[in-house]
């Protein structure tokens, strides 16, 4: 595995407040991920300029729709170059299918993963979308789906990663938002642990937004992750 753990989260308005944290950090020292706000705000020709500077980008729009229109989707977004996408994994098995297809046909092979509960949602919350059983089972199926279709990894919880290394193994890559600081509030996440917590618990890549960039000092709060999580 590559030395960069840290995928920051470009969590901005658009693209001119996003390039003021790229200017600051390497891409030695991390990975970068722009969702659907700066997505939405900057479009595809701001993730190949990511690309072009030498970063891997995590693309975290979370297709969801039928698999014809899914399948479209993911090549489009492989030909941008990045590093990785994701898929929601309740979309069920032929989506899944017909995403993994999609890129490996298209001539280039980003990293393709399967969202499985969002690491906001609580018990009750699934409770509401009609989903039976534990957080715990549900993101077990999940996972399990996207692992029968082919697919490299889920995003997951790190209250969860623990669990999903042991019963899919090393090559299956866990990536975990809601990591939080020990000193730091836990936002809207709900599922949260420290840095080192989640990896202790089989993380392979640790999403981190808020406690970077909104820290008076993003590049050193990034090095200070760097430090607890000792792949300085």
């Amino acid at each position: 595995m590559d030395s960069s753990r840290i995928i920051v989260a470009l969590d901005y308005p658009s693209a001119e407040q996003a390039v003021c944290f790229v200017e600051q950090v390497r891409p030695a020292e991390c990975k970068l991920k722009v969702g659907v706000e700066l997505f939405t705000a900057a479009g595809p020709s701001f993730v190949e300029r990511l690309v072009k500077l030498g970063f891997d980008v995590f693309l975290d729009l979370k297709f969801h729709d039928i698999p014809n229109t899914m399948a479209r989707a993911c090549r489009a977004a492989a030909r941008l170059g990045i590093w990785m996408l994701n898929v929601h994994t309740l979309g069920g098995a032929r989506m899944l299918a017909a995403a993994r297809e999609a890129i490996e046909s298209s001539g280039v092979r980003p990293k393709l993963i399967g969202v499985t509960l969002l690491t906001s949602y609580s018990q009750r919350d699934v409770e509401q979308v009609g989903l039976h059983g534990s957080l715990d089972e549900t993101v077990g199926s999940l996972a399990q789906l996207a692992r029968d279709a082919g697919l490299d990894g889920v995003v997951c919880s790190p209250r969860e990663a623990a669990d999903l290394r042991r019963r899919f193994g090393e090559e299956f890559i866990l990536v975990t938002p809601g990591v939080r600081l020990a000193e730091a509030e836990s936002d809207d996440q709900v599922r949260t642990l420290t840095p080192r917590e989640a990896l202790d618990r089989g993380a392979h890549y640790l999403v981190v937004g808020r406690p970077i960039t909104r820290a008076p000092d993003p590049r050193v709060a990034l090095h200070t992750i760097n430090r607890q999580i000792d792949i300085d």
